[in-house]
């Protein structure tokens, strides 16, 4: 149940992004552009919530991840300042430092399947990747990494 421990403080993010997920044409442009994120611990580590800021896109988002005691799984909830809406979840879990989280979604009013990777890399440093399939799981396209760099534990974030 503490999975995600490890992401409690302040990070910043650096963030690579597909502007235009599952475009029918090859060759997609990447976009960059930095992230500070702080997660706080929920219900004794069995929850917590991200809040993060993209100074150059001038919006936030926010992470609400739960874990539920009876699946012994991870539902991971995402909402950002442009709709205020609550995305549906990814569910899954972690095996060693990797943590891998599936669900459904709708992307440009089609549905989609959504794949959510955590990849714990030490103490100070992580990466998240998203891809999305729109044909039932048999392809995936890589559309957003962020790579995290600790800069506050959740001791001197909470200070």
């Amino acid at each position: 149940m503490n999975d995600f421990d490890f992401l409690h403080g302040t990070w910043q993010v650096a963030n690579r992004r597909l502007t235009t997920p599952l475009a029918e044409t090859a060759g997609g442009r990447w976009e960059e552009f930095p992230g500070h994120s702080e997660v706080r611990p929920l219900f004794g580590g069995a929850g917590n919530i991200d809040e993060i800021t993209f100074p150059t896109l001038g919006r936030q988002g926010a992470t609400l991840r739960l874990y539920d005691r009876e699946t012994r799984q991870w539902a991971i909830h995402w909402s950002d300042s442009r709709t205020g809406r609550l995305d549906p979840p990814v569910t899954g879990g972690f095996t060693g430092d990797r943590g891998d989280f599936h669900g459904e979604d709708r992307y440009d009013g089609r549905p989609i399947r959504v794949h959510f990777t955590w990849h714990r890399l030490g103490p100070d440093r992580a990466r998240w990747e998203q891809e999305f399939s729109a044909d039932g799981g048999r392809t995936w396209e890589l559309n957003w990494v962020m790579d995290l760099t600790r800069t506050a534990g959740p001791a001197e974030a909470a200070a």
